[in-house]
Formats: C-alpha cells, sequence, structure tokens
C-alpha cells in the first residue's frame, strides 16, 4: 500500500478496499470513532492491523477505514500516532527521510 506522511492527521487513516483487500473487513466492526474530515464529522470504523511496516514495523496497530476520493493517489495516510515516540526528519534537500 502506499501511504502518504500526513503530519496533520492524528490518527492512521487507510481506504477501506485496501483493507479489504488483505481481508479486513471494516463494515463489520465494532469499534467505530468521530473523525474530522474537509466536508464534516462522520463516524467510521476502527481495525487492527496485524503488522504494518513503513520505516519501522508495528504490530497490531489500529487504524481507521474511510473511503478516500477517487483522484487521491494513496491507499491512506501515515498519521502521527504511528510516528509517536519515534524521530520523524524530513530532508528535502537530500529526498530523504528517516524515523527513528
Amino acid at each position: 500500500m502506499r501511504l502518504a506522511v500526513d503530519t496533520g492527521a492524528t490518527v492512521t487513516l487507510v481506504g477501506v478496499t485496501p483493507l479489504e483487500s488483505i481481508g479486513h473487513e471494516p463494515s463489520s466492526s465494532s469499534s467505530q470513532t468521530w473523525i474530522t474530515t474537509g466536508s464534516g464529522e462522520e463516524v467510521v470504523p476502527r481495525v487492527s492491523v496485524d503488522r504494518i511496516k513503513v520505516l519501522h514495523e508495528r504490530s497490531n496497530f489500529p487504524v481507521l477505514a474511510h473511503t478516500l476520493p477517487l483522484s487521491t493517489q494513496v491507499d491512506g495516510l501515515l498519521g502521527l500516532d504511528y510516528m509517536r515516540a519515534h524521530v520523524l526528519q524530513i530532508d528535502f534537500h537530500r529526498s530523504a527521510i528517516s524515523l527513528t
């Protein structure tokens, strides 16, 4: 999956279709939460993915499931919850990113 690093997102969000493609069924999740989007507030399912690895690996990591606009060229947003307790460095000059 392609996830955009979003330092403005407090939680990690993954599209419904990509989650379904790896065996999750967000529509049957018993855990839901409110989110604020550009178009208002919505209730979305929360699912736990077995493993997610972007710059480092996390297990049993909760993500929110949401339908992304068709024009979006990513499968989700990597939020601050994934980066918390780490140091995120973005070096635009060298086109490098690291999470330590």
